[in-house]
């Protein structure tokens, strides 16, 4: 393990967040021999410390500090303190994830050219192609062990999955399967396969599911060039009068204010922090926030299409046993504007426990209808949408007017309003969901309304013009060189698929780039 580095080392790397982009960018840093400092608001929670049990395990890993949401959205009514379910762990969000990996699709990195001007969207062509990245999406599967791929063989199917699959059958869906997922099937990777246990959601027991607390992060440490400090809340970052960025200012377990030093700043704290520090970074030189100067940090925020279908059936289903995303219909992730609709979506299956079920189902509607539900939850199946959203500007992390956190730092308030084209997909896919039930005997199907967002994205996008985004293609802020983006922020736009493939994809060409750059002494 790395001796801690010194707080005045201006030669490593700081790394913001330990998630799929921070935790990956910091091994691949390391294994070239850069020195390395990640900082994680926080704990260390080992997987053996994982707990079973939802709303115990929701208090232990989710983000709890204060954000508000406002909107239009279902969420800012239902939810308003929780607009977004992800970690504050080391390991970020890779903890909670359910596994889902799968490539974008070519046409998804050129909306603007395939979909054409949306009205009330923002869209825009990534700086990138599917070609470019096609190299690194390998590099990625390989590193994270995902199903279907590098001849690995898929999960088995649950019943949950086995009612999917009859019902996409009987719908003439051709790609229906236990989907490409990084949790091992088999023994790999110095990890065991997966147990079938069903608590994906609240960090995997065993080690199977890829995350990057057990797999990057303590291979980073083995090379002695990495240091992960957890419980270290950055506050703001630091830039001297040339506008290049030095350190970065952090709260430390005890509330501390520190400084640490930095040749390069890298943030990856999924994208409603990301923003928001960038935006409460905002000094003389900066008064908008740092790398702003487009006007678009923290614009442009996308959450996915999301909403559920649950069914009720004769006969037990057990849908809980197994992992909670146990299969996939990819049929709809195509672009067919026929639908009504541009981009796809795709159908996963989902299990919920007891306790969210009782607070996501229908929030605040309580009465027969609901409690019916409840009583059947052995004979229930269940499918979760997740479908390209349309960027727009309106949609933003912006700081709160008055309400601060514990270190006096403003709050992000989430402000999101669904686009007519989301809801369009979204009554689709419902429709869908139904049918595929439906098709296989449901005695009744309920569409359910979106939950707090796990997939976070946009508001620090690529572009390829300085004016229309706030990163280039390798993540680089277009304002400063030494300062860059290494999560989901950086998403031009959404995609139809689960992102986390495609975050450890550029957090793996991101590293190129900049231990080249470094080598370089551009940065």
């Amino acid at each position: 393990m790395a001796a801690p580095y010194d707080l005045n080392d201006d030669s490593v790397v700081v790394i913001i967040g330990s998630g799929a982009g921070g935790g990956t960018l910091g091994n691949e840093l390391a294994q070239k021999g850069i020195d390395v400092v990640i900082l994680e608001a926080g704990n260390r929670i080992e997987y053996e410390d994982f707990i079973n049990d939802e709303w115990d395990s929701f208090a232990q890993l989710s983000w709890g500090d204060p954000r508000t949401a406002s909107g239009e959205w279902r969420v800012a009514k239902d939810f308003p303190g929780l607009p977004a379910w992800i970690v504050k762990a080391v390991g970020g969000t890779t903890t909670h994830w359910a596994g889902a990996s799968l490539r974008f699709q070519e046409h998804e990195f050129r909306t603007l050219t395939h979909y054409g001007k949306v009205e009330g969207a923002n869209l825009l062509d990534w700086p990138l192609t599917l070609a470019e990245l096609e190299p690194y999406y390998a590099k990625a599967e390989d590193k994270m062990g995902v199903t279907r791929t590098n001849g690995i063989e898929g999960l088995p199917g649950n019943n949950n999955f086995k009612i999917m699959k009859a019902g996409a059958d009987k719908l003439g869906y051709k790609e229906c399967h236990t989907g490409n997922m990084a949790i091992n099937s088999d023994f790999r990777d110095d990890r065991m396969a997966c147990q079938q246990t069903g608590f994906c959601f609240q960090g995997c027991k065993w080690g199977a599911k890829w995350s990057t607390l057990y797999t990057e992060i303590p291979k980073g440490e083995e090379t002695g060039k990495l240091e992960v400090r957890p419980n270290s809340h950055v506050v703001r970052i630091e830039h001297d009068d040339s506008g290049k960025v030095t350190g970065v200012v952090y709260a430390d377990k005890d509330g501390k204010l520190q400084e640490q030093k930095a040749r390069v700043v890298c943030v990856a704290g999924n994208s409603i922090e990301s923003p928001r520090l960038l935006l409460n970074s905002a000094s003389a030189k900066f008064p908008d926030g740092l790398a702003n100067s487009s006007g678009q940090v923290g614009k442009n925020y996308m959450r996915h299409t999301t909403g559920t279908v649950y069914a009720i059936f004769d006969k037990p289903v057990h849908f809980y046993r197994g992992t909670t995303m146990a299969g996939i219909v990819r049929d709809e992730a195509r672009h067919d504007p026929s639908r009504g609709f541009v981009g796809g979506y795709e159908l996963e299956t989902l299990a919920l426990g007891i306790p969210f079920m009782a607070a996501f189902l229908n929030p605040g509607g309580w009465g027969r209808g609901f409690t019916t539900a409840l009583d059947h939850y052995d004979h229930l199946a269940g499918m979760w949408i997740v479908g390209e959203d349309m960027p727009q500007e309106q949609n933003a992390i912006r700081l709160h007017p008055t309400l601060k956190d514990q270190y006096g730092m403003p709050v992000a308030d989430v402000w999101f309003t669904d686009h007519p084209n989301d809801i369009a997909m979204r009554n689709h896919a419902y429709r869908q969901g139904a049918a595929i039930y439906d098709a296989v005997g449901a005695t009744r199907t309920m569409p359910t309304p979106p939950y707090p967002s796990t997939h976070n994205l946009g508001t620090n996008r690529m572009s390829e013009k300085a004016s229309d985004g706030v990163v280039n293609k390798h993540g680089q802020t277009h304002d400063i060189q030494n300062l860059f983006v290494s999560d989901g922020s950086q998403f031009t736009t959404g995609g139809a698929e689960n992102p986390t493939l495609t975050i450890v994809t550029l957090a793996i060409r991101q590293a190129d780039y900049i231990a080249g750059e470094m080598a370089a002494k551009n940065i």
